[in-house]
């Protein structure tokens, strides 16, 4: 059989080292820094707030998917799940082990991509990501995946920044001064807002409802240490720092995040509670 130069096969086979080096690259940002201060200090509470939304009980299979240092992956532990705690950055996973180890949780940390879930189908009761799938470049695939991996009536419970949140109009800021994503990345604030997630799951078996919160954020002495504090500890801040300081630009964008300092009291979010089918529509 012959292939179209045009198809979507090439273009997505043409696609794929770009895909690549561009998880290579996220993967090299999140592990710079303090990732680990920067959530304990600011993002915990949000990991409590969707384990307990979720409802888990003792015994259920759970995944948290972009896990990170385990945010929600702990709690969930706490609460008698069966855990495993996924994503990209094996030295994010190597914090949240030892952070388990500490309360001598049992959790199988996997180093692992959202896009492709090392997991058979219908894995898990539950499954979570707090701040995490949001940042995976192709939304569709992502999305997908988190529903294969889910047992018909499991739960899904996802924590995103609200797409007219002030998180977003910071990075939004960011943005401006950063050279253009490869054109298959979607903006990671799609996911936090209802219209684009329903289109997500538009095909998906699997029944959706929306919440929104705010979370509270620890305050700073100034703007400027909370800029600095951020663009010195935070891995993506700090490669757009990085990259502005050598193009000339940063002291342009640190002015700005200064600006949006007194916004950065709370921020919104959005939580997206979904539950999959028991049957295919259609079945009995």
């Amino acid at each position: 059989m012959s292939v179209s130069r045009h198809s979507p096969i090439v273009a997505a086979l043409a696609q794929e080292p770009l895909v690549a080096e561009l998880k290579r690259r996220a993967r090299s940002t999140w592990a710079a820094g303090a990732y680990g201060e920067v959530a304990s200090r600011e993002l915990w509470p949000l990991g409590e707030r969707v384990v307990r939304r979720a409802g888990i009980r003792p015994g259920e299979d759970v995944l948290d998917v972009a896990c990170g240092t385990g945010n929600a992956t702990i709690r969930a532990a706490q609460a008698g799940g069966r855990v495993v705690g996924l994503d990209l950055t094996p030295e994010l996973l190597e914090q949240g082990r030892k952070l388990a180890a500490e309360t001598s949780l049992e959790v199988a940390w996997v180093e692992g991509d959202a896009e492709a879930l090392p997991f058979v189908d219908a894995s898990f009761d539950v499954v979570l990501s707090v701040l995490g799938v949001m940042f995976a470049p192709r939304h569709e695939v992502a999305a997908a995946e988190l529903v294969r991996v889910l047992r018909p009536g499991g739960r899904l419970v996802l924590c995103n920044w609200a797409r007219d949140g002030v998180m977003n109009r910071v990075f939004d800021a960011v943005a401006r001064y950063l050279p253009p994503p490869p054109r298959f990345a979607a903006p990671p604030a799609l996911w936090g807002a209802e219209e684009p997630v329903r289109a997500l799951f538009a095909e998906a078996p699997i029944e959706l409802e929306f919440e929104r919160g705010v979370h509270e954020l620890p305050p700073f002495e100034s703007a400027e240490a909370n800029v600095d504090y951020h663009t010195t500890t935070f891995g993506p801040l700090m490669a757009a720092r990085a990259t502005t300081e050598a193009n000339g630009r940063w002291p342009e964008l640190r002015s700005r995040l200064v600006e949006l300092h007194d916004a950065l009291v709370s921020a919104e979010y959005l939580l997206v509670l979904g539950r999959k089918y028991a049957t295919t529509k259609g079945e009995s």
